[in-house]
């Protein structure tokens, strides 16, 4: 499973800096995915972020740098998406990306077991 660790590194020190969240980190998705309160939240994807959002905000994502729209069987998934690395390179832009995906996951549904 490839996907870059460092980028890894900087997700799992955003997160760890966030009270109240219970993190769990689960190889899928062909990289590593974080499970924050029992949700997939964010995924690292090769060298990309691989965001869950609220779809309603699809229109704004799309506008960003580095968006990729997430594309399986054909079809496009609602609330979710690929940031390339130039899309979360800075600091502001990294923050932007997983602050949208944490405040999606009270709302995001839990997928079944």
């Amino acid at each position: 499973m490839a996907y870059d660790t460092a980028l890894a590194d900087r997700v799992r020190e955003y997160l760890a800096a966030m009270p109240k969240l219970r993190i769990k980190e689960k190889e899928m998705f062909s990289g590593l995915a974080f499970m924050v309160n029992g949700k997939m939240c964010v995924n690292i994807s090769h060298d990309n972020l691989m965001c869950r959002f609220d779809p309603e905000l699809k229109e704004e994502v799309a506008e960003r740098k580095g968006f990729l729209p997430m594309v399986m069987r054909g079809k496009e998934m609602a609330g979710y998406c690929y940031v390339e690395p130039a899309g979360f390179r800075s600091k502001k832009d990294f923050e932007y990306w997983l602050g949208i995906c944490l405040d999606f996951n009270p709302k995001a549904k839990s997928s079944k077991k």
